[in-house]
């Protein structure tokens, strides 16, 4: 049952990804300001956690020192504003779809920079050392593909559009070569320095280990930082204003939803089965992100994005599938030792 529920809850997290990739898209293809989108989004996130935090850790919290202030500052601005600017830019200038494949690469990234962290081991004589190595190559091979072909388009079965000045996020005339080729890759840039704030937090949390207080307060750093960086790049305050438009419903839907919401949910998941369970559902947010950009907004999908998802989702599934197997025989032979132990 309890297996059962936390599936339901990870689809229901990356169904919502998958959604921020469509509302976000429509935004910034209505003119709204990338950098803006951000300072916004943050700026929600925080109205909604800082009372919950206030709430639930006011009495327990741990003291904060000057070093662990500067440390979470500095993981803000690589992980929470730079690699969430970063990715709206790429989102605006490829497409949803595409930034949805881009962000299967998480965990392979994150294993990556961890191997080079010393912080995980990789043992080519081994099968699983192999089927880790095959899918990082997997991986680096889809974002290629991704970036250097279009391929045909496969026309969606709806082709009525909720917002009919809005062209095809998949097609060439809608995104120049230059142009795709620039999103896909501060899409891959944005993933691996949220990949690298992953994999730094377990360091994070042993220097302050209030999982709530922790991201609650680097929240609010990215914040700030993301309003000094809304304020250099846009210069012109007409563009900060928030109508009754898809601008708002994004800066809403991803302050609340994305931010605030998902997050717990997330951290439900790992708790009921582990982080392995919650990166093998990943691959729902591209299905999600497909079905919604065909069915509500008409866009079509191109073949090389599909080839390419199904490339990357695969190096995926060998990198998880390769981790998962070393922690059940490391498990095993921990169970093994005492037995042996007491034979001898």
């Amino acid at each position: 049952m309890s297996n059962r529920a936390a599936f339901v809850v990870a689809f229901l997290i990356r169904s919502i990804y998958g959604g921020a990739q469509i509302v976000a898209k429509v935004a910034f293809n209505e003119g709204m300001s990338t950098s803006v989108f951000v300072f916004y989004r943050h700026a929600t996130a925080i109205l909604f956690l800082v009372p919950i935090a206030f709430v639930l850790e006011r009495k327990t919290a741990p003291p904060l020192s000057y070093k662990v202030c500067l440390k979470l500052f500095a993981h803000a601005f690589y992980g929470i504003s730079g690699a969430i600017n970063i990715y709206c830019l790429g989102l605006k200038y490829a497409s949803a779809t595409a930034s949805s494949a881009i962000f299967n690469l998480l965990p392979v990234v994150a294993f990556f920079l961890a191997l080079l962290l010393g912080m995980e081991f990789l043992n080519l004589k081994r099968f699983h050392g192999i089927a880790k190595v095959s899918g990082i190559v997997f991986c680096i091979a889809g974002v290629i593909v991704l970036a250097f072909y279009q391929g045909p388009e496969l026309k969606p079965p709806n082709h009525y559009r909720l917002f009919h000045h809005l062209s095809s996020t998949h097609d060439v005339a809608a995104h120049s070569k230059t142009s795709w080729v620039l999103g896909i890759f501060l899409t891959t840039l944005s993933t691996s320095s949220w990949a690298l704030w992953t994999v730094l937090q377990g360091p994070m949390l042993e220097a302050y280990p209030s999982k709530l207080l922790n991201t609650t307060l680097q929240m609010i750093f990215a914040t700030i930082q993301s309003f000094f960086i809304a304020l250099a790049v846009e210069r012109d305050f007409s563009r900060w204003k928030l109508g009754l438009d898809a601008g708002l419903v994004a800066v809403l839907y991803s302050g609340i939803l994305l931010s605030g919401v998902g997050y717990y949910m997330q951290v439900w998941v790992i708790d009921k089965s582990g982080p392995v369970f919650l990166a093998m559902t990943m691959p729902i947010t591209l299905l999600v992100t497909i079905a919604l950009s065909s069915f509500l907004l008409g866009e079509s999908v191109s073949l090389g994005s599909v080839t390419s998802g199904v490339i990357m989702v695969g190096g995926l599934y060998c990198v998880l599938w390769a981790k998962r197997s070393e922690q059940i025989a490391a498990s095993k032979q921990k169970m093994a030792a005492p037995v042996q132990a007491a034979q001898v």
